[in-house]
């Protein structure tokens, strides 16, 4: 999937270390989505007026516990958690939407650092 991906934000105009960060951010909520989001996931990758967008979307219960607003880091010694800062610190946008049908998690970055 992480092939499939950084092809997709490639050809849509990401580079460099930016295509990296987003494949690793995209990555992460894939990850998630089947640890945590019933054991399948749905991805998008399309282009939008200079950004790059992705929605990762599952059919779990939710998340539980509200997600603070930014993200806090979470503390270095501990082994899971990181996946939603990560894909939050890794990109320009990020939105969750979350409810008892499952969670969708939207985030893009600019295909260059010009401003729109």
């Amino acid at each position: 999937m992480r092939h499939s991906v950084a092809s997709c934000a490639g050809a849509a105009g990401l580079a460099g270390d930016r295509l990296d960060d987003f494949v690793v951010a995209v990555n992460e909520l894939l990850t998630n989505a089947v640890r945590h989001g019933g054991g399948t996931g749905r991805v998008a990758v399309w282009a939008d007026d200079g950004d790059v967008v992705c929605e990762v979307s599952d059919s779990g219960t939710g998340l539980t516990a509200a997600r603070p607003e930014p993200a806090v880091r979470p503390p270095a010694d501990t082994p899971g958690g990181w996946g939603l800062w990560l894909a939050e610190e890794l990109t320009d946008t990020f939105e969750v939407v979350t409810g008892d049908n499952g969670t969708t998690v939207r985030v893009s970055s600019r295909s260059s650092l010009s401003p729109p």
